[in-house]
């Protein structure tokens, strides 16, 4: 049985709508969905060690991978204990950042998909969001999968949340 569901994508490619239709469709379990912006939305508004350039780069800190490796052995504290988790994050550091996921998340039955998005919609996306810089889309869509394995790659270009969703729970069998 799954224990933690990691999903990696860029920023606007559709990860969050996916958990939460993850959610709806694996109940009656319920699964916390607990988010890369979870984390850095409780850093202290300086000094947390995440820089967004003008174009969308994002720049961390030693310090960030510290507060960040203590909280992935928490999401995997709580998975141990039986809360499913459904991670929602970008791997601003390729292989590196699901190598220290896997560090966490050792024991552990893990689902690691990918979220891809066509660059163009994940720009269109961020635009209508408003609250990312723009070019942060554009700089994610393709470096957060560089040196990535995953179980399985869903495409939210051309479908919707709920079809990816229901893709992904097939595939948990």
């Amino acid at each position: 049985m799954t224990d933690v569901i990691v999903l990696n994508g860029g920023s606007s490619s559709g990860k969050t709508s996916l958990a939460r239709a993850l959610q709806r469709l694996l109940l009656p379990t319920p699964w916390l969905t607990l988010s890369i912006d979870d984390l850095i939305a409780a850093l202290p508004a300086s000094g947390g060690g995440v820089d967004i350039g003008p174009n969308g780069e994002v720049t961390v800190t030693a310090a960030f991978h510290t507060l960040e490796r203590a909280w992935s052995v928490g999401v995997a504290a709580m998975a141990s204990a039986g809360a499913p988790v459904i991670v929602d994050d970008v791997f601003l550091g390729g292989s590196d950042s699901q190598n220290r996921w896997r560090s966490a998340l050792d024991g552990l039955d893990v689902l690691w998909v990918g979220v891809r998005c066509a660059p163009k919609v994940a720009v269109s996306r961020e635009a209508a969001r408003g609250d990312r810089v723009a070019g942060m889309a554009a700089r994610q869509a393709e470096l957060v999968h560089e040196g990535v394995t995953y179980d399985l790659v869903v495409d939210t270009t051309v479908g919707p949340a709920e079809e990816c969703a229901r893709r992904i729970v097939a595939h948990m069998g």
